[in-house]
């Protein structure tokens, strides 16, 4: 009896959550996150696949980068490829490109240091427009609880509103989307997303377009138990380059040893 009412109960006290709330601080506190994530240095691997109609993989290509803040903004160094450590010959030859950047950087003018960094976070700002809008855009529903990563998470289904009209060109793909997220009930930032394309979403002036059902994951991990940053994003789906070329595609993108700095470079070494 005592397990029945608890289960009557449940639906309640979801409901008794407000999910378009929780998202909402959610994405405020990815804001703190995003500034605090310039302390941390971190290697980045990116595998790029094509797959044959039959299914079977037609291309890969995997590469690493160390990534570091050099004079107030990132600078990749590839390090590795198709999990391969560079060639002597590559690897000082990607060791030069550093130092050269870093030369050029430190002779800048206050001016040009200035545009480079506005730039760059122009850039970044860019690129989560459609974050800022997910609270308007679309209607959340709590449909649970989960163990992830160690902990517990809301579940919040989130669906398109009807009638919505972006406010960015960005956000434009947010009416065609669906999505699910994992938000952490200890401190309220979001651990996952999986976000299904609903109709064809167009990107880079029309360059590329991803057909629909395609998927969309994005996940983050907790570093020093102080900030939220990227673990994965994946993406899969059928697409058509330049609306002639299609082909189906998938792209997983990883970030691991993450260290924070207290200065705007580190030595670097041939390894990763």
């Amino acid at each position: 009896m005592r397990r029945f009412g608890l289960v009557l109960l449940c639906p309640l006290l979801l409901g008794a959550q407000d999910a378009r709330d929780i998202v909402r601080r959610s994405l405020e506190l990815d804001q703190k996150n995003l500034a605090a994530a310039r302390n941390y240095t971190y290697l980045q691997r990116q595998v790029e696949r094509q797959f044959d109609g039959s299914g079977k993989v037609k291309s890969e290509s995997i590469r690493t980068w160390d990534v570091t803040l050099q004079e107030g903004s990132p600078y990749r160094r590839l390090v590795a490829r198709n999990d391969q450590p560079l060639s002597a010959a590559e690897q000082q030859a990607e060791q030069n490109k550093l130092a050269a950047n870093i030369e050029e950087r430190r002779h800048e003018t206050p001016e040009q240091r200035r545009r480079r960094i506005a730039e760059w976070e122009r850039r970044r700002e860019k690129q989560r427009e459609p974050i800022r809008e997910l609270p308007d855009a679309f209607d959340f529903r709590l449909v649970g609880e989960e163990s992830l990563n160690g902990g517990r998470a809301y579940v919040i289904d989130a669906t398109p509103k009807p009638g919505y009209r972006p406010k960015t060109t960005a956000g434009a793909i947010l009416p065609k989307m669906k999505a699910r997220f994992w938000i952490s009930k200890t401190d309220g930032d979001w651990i996952k997303m999986d976000a299904e394309t609903l109709a064809p979403v167009t990107f880079g002036a029309f360059l590329l377009r991803v057909a629909k059902g395609a998927h969309i994951v994005m996940e983050q991990t907790r570093v020093n138990q102080e900030v939220w940053l990227p673990k994965q994003i994946a993406i899969e789906g059928s697409a058509r380059l330049l609306l002639v070329k299609g082909f189906h595609m998938q792209l997983d993108i990883g970030f691991s040893d993450y260290k924070k700095f207290l200065v705007d470079s580190r030595v670097v070494t041939a390894g990763y």
